[in-house]
């Protein structure tokens, strides 16, 4: 009897120390800084899964782009004096008001609580745009128009790769259409800067850049890539003109 105490203290002593070993391991990514910890605390559930403090904070920024950019947009239709920028504000009063029905939709779902005026940044552009006139009026339209885009652009790409909500998923592929849209078609106007644009994203960037060598002498053809063997696919790439963005998307749903 005492041999099998003894055993079973020995076990007992074992698993405890083993626990205790395994414990740091295995709770390390519920500890209080890491990522999944801070993913976690800011994170709420919902049928449509959890939805985290990014996805509420991705709400919030379809809502205002449309506050700012339907105005903007208006007024680029009753103002500018070429057709290129009157057809990109056109663009953003029907994109957004149809985002801005959208998101709406899914905060109300979400209970998400969403302002009503732009914020002042916002505000001060729509100033910058109504104080000016004529060709600058419309260099400050396509650039500022055009930088926010970009902004938002990366935003909605890290929310639809990480967000596990169903209802902001399928908003940010919505927003994603709307977005690329809006770019393409104020660069349509030849009047954004480029140069202004990398050289602002190269000044906030944190790593160095990587890839291939600059060239120097004309490099050789790379060979095509596809499938090995016989192999007949049935997809089609997606439809349209280079340069142009499917916009075609079901009703929102209230």
């Amino acid at each position: 009897m005492r041999h099998i105490n003894g055993t079973a203290l020995i076990i007992a002593a074992l698993v405890v120390t083993v626990g205790a070993l395994a414990f740091p391991v295995w709770s390390y990514a519920d500890r209080s800084g890491t990522g999944e910890a801070n993913l976690n605390a800011g994170s709420v559930s919902t049928r449509w899964g959890p939805l985290s403090a990014t996805d509420r904070d991705f709400l919030v920024r379809v809502r205002l782009a449309g506050l700012w950019e339907i105005p903007a947009g208006q007024q680029a239709v009753e103002r500018a004096p070429t057709k290129a920028v009157k057809e990109a504000g056109d663009h953003l009063i029907v994109g957004h008001t149809d985002l801005d029905q959208r998101v709406r939709g899914v905060a109300a779902q979400l209970n998400v609580e969403l302002p009503n005026q732009p914020n002042e940044q916002q505000q001060g552009w729509l100033k910058e745009l109504t104080a000016a006139s004529g060709e600058t009026y419309q260099r400050k339209f396509a650039n500022l128009l055009r930088v926010a885009h970009g902004k938002v652009f990366a935003l909605i790409a890290q929310v639809r790769d990480g967000t596990r909500n169903s209802l902001v998923r399928q908003l940010a592929s919505d927003a994603n259409q709307t977005v690329l849209d809006h770019i393409t078609m104020l660069e349509g106007t030849g009047l954004v800067d480029f140069d202004a644009i990398a050289d602002g994203n190269a000044a906030t960037a944190t790593a160095s850049p990587t890839g291939p060598p600059a060239p120097g002498g004309t490099p050789p053809a790379p060979a095509p890539a596809g499938p090995s063997g016989d192999v007949s696919g049935t997809s089609r790439p997606s439809p349209g003109a280079p340069g142009t963005v499917n916009t075609d998307r079901p009703e929102p749903q209230m």
